[in-house]
Formats: structure tokens, sequence, C-alpha cells
């Protein structure tokens, strides 16, 4: 019974199918076949016909996403750009950048090179001597070192007593000399020294007027005083200084002091014969007394003698051949 049912059904919606299509198919056949109606238009002149407007493509609409900022005011806070963080870094660098400036600046800028020296206290070395030596002109300021320009110049002139050397911004280099003084001309082997009153011996610088003239026919003893290594060894004693000091108001006019080493100063008299007084200044006074007394005693006699010592004045002698 089911299955008759079932067929029915099938059959029922098949038929009902198949009339839906036929009465499509009459349908269609009824509108091709129908005539089509004329109607007569009248045309109006003084209307003007009405322009159609082409169909418009609809405008396709997009979703953007914006941040939510009202358009009307912009907020200008909102929009505003990210401050850069300066942390020790930063600053670091910075910092050597400067340095880097400062240094450049001061190896080239010519304000911060050093000029000439100014030379004060000088009586015989030329300030352009000094400079030579120093070597400062278009050097670093900051470079300069004082106390190592002090030693160069004291190794270089050993006239020198003393030296001071200043630094001061932006270039000034200023140098105080104190010199010494030299009060005896040495001639010895063909050449000549000046000697100061400490018996320090330094080049000549040409003819220096009132300079004691002592002319050695031998080498003096060799100095045993420890110098310091800033001042040069004495060439002779201070005593023998003062001996010569002392005997030179005695020496008779165009007479030059002598030395040897054995007899020590001395000279030659122009009454024909030579003297000697030794080579310290002690008792200087007293041996020209006894001196000119043995001269005017030997007078008295007739005796000329070739060489009279008065060393030791208490014991004076002298002989007739040298």
């Amino acid at each position: 019974m089911s299955e008759r049912r079932e067929t029915s059904r099938a059959e029922q919606v098949r038929l009902r199918r198949a009339q839906e299509q036929t009465k499509r198919l009459d349908r269609a056949v009824k509108e091709t076949t129908r005539p089509l109606s004329v109607t007569a238009t009248r045309a109006k002149a003084s209307t003007p016909k009405r322009k159609t407007k082409p169909p418009q493509t609809p405008r396709r609409r997009f979703q953007v996403a914006m941040p939510n900022v009202p358009l009307s005011r912009p907020n200008f806070r909102a929009l505003r750009l990210p401050r850069p963080r300066l942390g020790w870094r930063t600053f670091s660098l910075g910092l050597v950048a400067v340095i880097g400036v400062l240094v450049y600046l001061a190896f080239n800028i010519p304000q911060l090179q050093a000029a000439g020296a100014q030379v004060n206290g000088n009586r015989i070395i030329s300030a352009a001597e000094v400079n030579t030596v120093l070597s400062v002109t278009g050097r670093p300021i900051f470079l300069v070192d004082p106390a190592e320009l002090e030693t160069r110049l004291r190794l270089n002139y050993p006239e020198l007593v003393s030296v001071q050397v200043a630094v001061d911004l932006p270039n000034l280099v200023t140098v105080n000399l104190l010199e010494r003084k030299p009060v005896i001309r040495w001639e010895q082997s063909g050449g000549y020294t000046w000697i100061a009153e400490d018996g320090v011996a330094f080049r000549p610088r040409g003819e220096l007027d009132g300079l004691i003239a002592v002319v050695a026919e031998s080498t003096p003893p060799a100095s045993t005083v420890v110098p310091d290594p800033l001042n040069p060894a004495p060439f002779i004693s201070t005593d023998m200084v003062q001996a010569i000091q002392g005997l030179a108001a005695s020496v008779p006019p165009g007479m030059k002091i002598l030395y040897d080493a054995r007899m020590g100063f001395g000279w030659d008299d122009p009454r024909g014969w030579r003297v000697y007084f030794g080579a310290t200044a002690l008792d200087v006074p007293l041996k020209m007394r006894v001196y000119e007394s043995m001269v005017n005693s030997l007078m008295q006699r007739g005796i000329r003698p070739a060489l009279i010592n008065v060393t030791y004045p208490t014991a004076p002698y002298y002989r007739m051949t040298k």
C-alpha cells in the first residue's frame, strides 16, 4: 500500500510539472504571434524634448580605518612628533665632539701659538741666541714647559747664573736671565776665555774693557768642587780669582799678569826680572810690601836678580838666573 501511494504521488508531481510546462509554452506562443498596435503621436513643437540622463553607475564605497580624531577640529596635540630621548650616550658623544674641536683649535689657532720669547736681564747674550736655543716659535703655548726651557738654557750657556721662564696665555713666553759678570781675560795656547768671579769660564763675545789680562804658561789644576748638574765646573778657584784681583792694582803699566802652575801669579818687572806671588789671595798686601822692601835692598847693593819669589812673605828669595 505504501508503494502505491508513493508511486501515485510521484506520478502526480510529474503530471503537475508537465502541465505547467505546457501552459508556459502556450503563453509564449501567444505573446510572439500577437499583432503590434500602431499609435499615432502628435509632434509638439512648443515643448522641447527632455534629455534623458544616462544611467549612473553606483559609486563604490570604501571603508578606511581612521584614528579617532574629529575632522571638524583637529587635535594637534595628538599629532605631535615624538621627542628624542637624550641619554648618557648622546651626552658622551657631544662631549667628545666638543673636546675634539677644542683640541683642533688649540693646535691650529695662531693666537695660541707661542711667539718669540721676551728676554730680560741679558747683557752679553743676545735675545736672538736665546730664542734659537729655546725654539718655541710656532709651538702651541700649552706644550711649552718652562722647567725644560730653563734647563736647556743653563746647559747651553755657562755664563748664566739663573734662568726663569714664564708662560702666560694666550702666547706669551718671558725669560728672565741673570748673567755672570766677566772679570778676567784668561789667555792660553793662542786663545782666550772670560772668567767670572766664581771661577767659571765661558765663551768670550768680542772685546770687553776693564778685564784683568792673565797670560797662562800652564794649565791650572782641575777644580775638586762637585758642581751642580746645571752649574758648570769652575775653571779656576775663587781663591785664585781673588789673588788676581788683589795683584791687579800693583801690576806695572803695560804688563800682564803671568801664571805658572808651580809659582803662581806674577809679572815681568820692567826693571829686568820676573816676580811671583803665589796662587792664593792670602796676605797679598803684605807680599807687596815685602817685595818693595826686597827690591830696594837689592838696588842699594847693585844686585839685579833674574827672579824674585814672594810666595811666602816670611821667607822670600831671589835668583840671579832663571
